[in-house]
């Protein structure tokens, strides 16, 4: 029988394309969602505020999964600056109600907590790939919330004998993802600028910021990998290993543009706090369990403009 998969957040960016993944690899799928509702007669897709420890309680013991992937977050950056209690009672609440029902209903499952990135914080001195080793600096609600997951992640291994993986995705985009995020934003501009549906122009924050982007269909099959392969209580970087500026990124979607499009400065858009460098040494996840990002992020981003290509035109 294949094993069953529950993933939290299911009809988020990562988890649609998680959860086409795991439908490729044979897996049984069990999804949550929320704000969004399943379609009607959906069986395996549940409506769950996972800050509520009761309603979490139900769902894992209804569904008594083999494995836990947990990526339902408050996670975009400035919203977690905008809403920090619902960013502290979701990503931390809402992780300590999963891993008490996992605990409770079942504590064989084997589980990946997805972190971020973001907990390693600003370097000091230069730049350098983050290791995994290397100290937490949070800069950030949302990175304080998934530095205390993990240290949640880590008790819970110890001390409840649970069989948590952990896993710190560097950035990723690709189809499908909101405008909250930049590439998408910028993508979604451009095409809304080729349709005349605004003035050729897109207004931008720093881009002098360099980081390591992925693919989110290449994030997706390390999280797979790493359920299979993954040490109970390690943690893994997941990313590409190659860093590129903002500015690089902006003028790569510029080149698919049909139009000619103005760059503006907008100081609304630079962030409170940012990191100016952020890069991963990835070499224990290839080490382990031979994984590698494979997709060019030219592919990428060209995928990501013809995503709003196809989508109809918002209000």
């Amino acid at each position: 029988m294949a094993l069953k998969v529950l993933v939290t957040g299911a009809t988020g960016f990562v988890g649609r394309h998680l959860w086409r993944y795991i439908l490729d690899e044979g897996l049984n799928p069990y999804g949550t969602c929320f704000p969004d509702t399943p379609s009607p007669g959906d069986k395996q897709l549940f409506h769950l505020d996972l800050r509520f420890g009761a309603a979490v309680d139900g769902l894992v013991e209804r569904v008594r999964p083999d494995w836990v992937i947990h990526l339902a977050a408050v996670s975009n950056v400035r919203k977690s600056w905008d809403n920090r209690q619902e960013t502290l009672e979701t990503n931390l609440v809402g992780t300590s109600n999963l891993f008490e029902a996992v605990r409770r209903y079942a504590p064989s499952a084997r589980l990946l907590f997805i972190s971020s990135s973001d907990v390693y914080g600003v370097l000091e001195g230069g730049e350098k790939r983050f290791r995994e080793e290397d100290p937490f600096q949070a800069v950030n609600p949302y990175a304080y919330t998934k530095i205390a997951g993990e240290l949640l992640g880590r008790f819970y291994v110890q001390v409840e004998k649970l069989d948590i993986v952990l896993a710190r995705p560097f950035p990723h985009t690709g189809p499908g993802q909101s405008p909250d995020f930049v590439f998408s934003d910028w993508a979604s501009q451009i095409v809304r600028i080729e349709k005349g549906g605004a003035e050729p122009v897109i207004r931008v924050g720093n881009l002098e910021v360099r980081r390591d982007y992925s693919d989110v269909r290449d994030i997706v099959r390390a999280y797979v990998l790493l359920m299979r392969k993954g040490r109970g209580g390690e943690v893994y970087n997941v990313g590409s290993g190659r860093t590129v500026s903002l500015a690089k990124i902006l003028e790569t979607l510029l080149s698919f543009s049909k139009r000619t499009i103005d760059v503006r400065q907008d100081s609304a858009k630079l962030r409170k706090t940012d990191i100016p460098f952020l890069a991963g040494d990835v070499s224990k996840i290839f080490r382990e369990m031979g994984w590698t990002a494979s997709i060019p992020l030219d592919k990428t981003l060209r995928d990501l403009v013809e995503f709003w290509r196809a989508e109809p035109p918002r209000p």
